[in-house]
């Protein structure tokens, strides 16, 4: 598995790979790697730096797609029926504080996402640190279960619990036991924890764009690796087709073509292992090909239909069942344009006035403001700068290059690791990627990418006029950056 092979000899142009590349840069995505199969061979891999072969990225909820087929192994070995309720396998949760219409979802139901409400966001501040309890026990939308289709990522967390529960291992041996170790991926791979310890089968899966490759090909294949069955062929077949409808409104989107067993579908008869902030990996049967793709576009809800709309357009319909002449001048083509792939990073001015103007001034913050900072100040030195601040935990630099990364550790403390919603105390902190530029008005733009285990950004806009000036956060990240978010007015000092 994973032999090499160019585009042409997959039935496809290499101009028409360069073309998807090219798109994911110039639409400002903030891609981390693509790779493309047909059959057991790989005809496009990219990575863009320092993202490379060996990273274990998060994958956020295609983990969901990972439960379901424990799930299914679950079924085939007669540990559960989909069919009964999910509470039924929690006897101890079985109190009167417990939602009545959560108490009748079947399993089925939950795989389907047709549970009786959404998903709770807030279990990261519950005092319960246990999820599939404070599920049971927190108010649910006033319908049944089975009534209609909405995303519930709380009750993928109760399917994995209940994963755990009947197999009696952790989430990611049982599935290494029965499937990873045929595969011979996932040898880096882990999956995180909530905050009592049970694996977060909702969405800590971190593991290589390989991992996910293989994952996929052996869900394509429906059970069978390399002529050895590992898994029935009938719960896959099941998993990946439309059993329900999942329209939310009368808008196309791109995955809003059924949806099985915690797989979404796609046109032309696809399917598909979705993860926040992009992280896709798609299955498409009558090609015989698979894109894995991961990205943090977290905060940029488009980026989702372009990409995936444009991978059906640019690669799948144009592809031929059999192989294309050689085509030097594609292939070039296609190197020229994945040649120096690097993370996305601010692009404007890289100098204005306002760098010579207000650079090493301290500005010391009027009033309070959410972000709890008291002053800041700027220092700018060649092609890079330090953002200096003093908020709640006390003084903080945050190292910027000017059009450019530059790689540090973000200097917030407490945030959570190995275990989602739990605070670190032994001075943790994430790898992160900071950018800024200028704007032609003398705005400073400064960009913050978390690339760590947790995925997640923030913004930052300076904004200047005489001795005032204002700074503008917003973050987009799951538990994390709260205090970077917000409207601080400020005066030079």
């Amino acid at each position: 598995m994973f032999e090499k092979i160019t585009p042409e000899e997959a039935g496809i142009s290499s101009s028409r790979i360069a073309d998807f590349i090219s798109m994911l840069d110039r639409r400002g995505f903030a891609t981390h790697s693509v790779l493309m199969m047909k059959g057991d061979r790989v005809f496009a891999e990219y990575y863009w730096a320092p993202f490379d072969q060996s990273t274990c990225h998060r994958m956020y909820s295609q983990t969901k797609s990972y439960v379901s087929v424990a799930i299914g192994l679950l079924e085939e070995d007669g540990l559960i029926d989909l069919d009964r309720t999910a509470l039924s396998y929690f006897p101890e949760l079985a109190t009167e504080s417990v939602n009545p219409f959560r108490a009748t979802q079947t399993v089925r139901e939950m795989l389907t996402m047709q549970t009786s409400g959404e998903c709770i966001h807030w279990w990261f501040s519950s005092p319960d640190p246990n999820r599939t309890s404070f599920y049971f026990n927190n108010p649910a939308d006033p319908h049944p279960s089975g009534a209609s289709w909405s995303y519930d990522s709380s009750g993928s967390q109760v399917l994995s619990a209940l994963v755990e529960r009947l197999s009696g291992k952790r989430l990611f041996d049982f599935l290494s036991e029965r499937i990873f170790s045929h595969l011979g991926t996932f040898k880096t791979a882990t999956i995180l924890k909530t905050k009592n310890g049970d694996s977060w089968g909702d969405s800590a899966l971190i593991c290589t764009s390989r991992d996910m490759a293989s994952f996929g090909r052996f869900v394509m294949n429906y059970g069978v690796w390399n002529g050895k069955r590992l898994m029935n062929e009938r719960y896959l077949k099941e998993a990946t087709s439309a059993l329900v409808s999942n329209d939310e409104t009368a808008w196309p989107n791109c995955f809003r073509h059924g949806y099985g067993y915690q797989i979404w579908r796609t046109e032309q008869d696809g399917f598909a292992f979705v993860g926040m902030g992009d992280q896709l990996t798609i299955m498409h049967p009558a090609t015989d090909t698979i894109l894995v793709i991961t990205s943090d576009n977290q905060g940029f809800a488009p980026a989702r239909d372009i990409i995936v709309n444009t991978y059906f357009d640019t690669i799948i319909t144009p592809m031929k069942s059999s192989a294309l002449p050689a085509d030097p001048a594609a292939e070039a083509s296609l190197a020229k344009a994945t040649e120096h792939l690097i993370l996305k990073h601010e692009k404007g001015l890289s100098d204005h006035e306002n760098a010579r103007l207000y650079g090493d001034k301290v500005i010391k913050c009027v009033g309070e403001n959410s972000m709890g900072i008291t002053r800041f100040s700027l220092h700018f030195k060649g092609d890079q700068g330090v953002l200096r601040y003093t908020n709640a935990q006390g003084d903080k630099e945050l190292p910027f290059g000017i059009c450019k990364n530059v790689f540090c550790k973000f200097p917030e403390l407490g945030y959570s690791n190995e275990n989602g919603g739990l605070r670190t105390t032994d001075g943790f902190m994430y790898d992160a990627a900071v950018s800024a530029s200028w704007r032609h008005d003398g705005k400073l733009v400064l960009n913050c990418q978390i690339i760590d285990r947790y995925l997640g950004n923030f913004s930052a806009v300076f904004s200047f006029r005489d001795e005032y000036v204002t700074l503008y956060m917003s973050k987009v990240a799951e538990d994390f950056l709260d205090t970077y978010r917000g409207t601080a007015y400020g005066i030079v000092e």
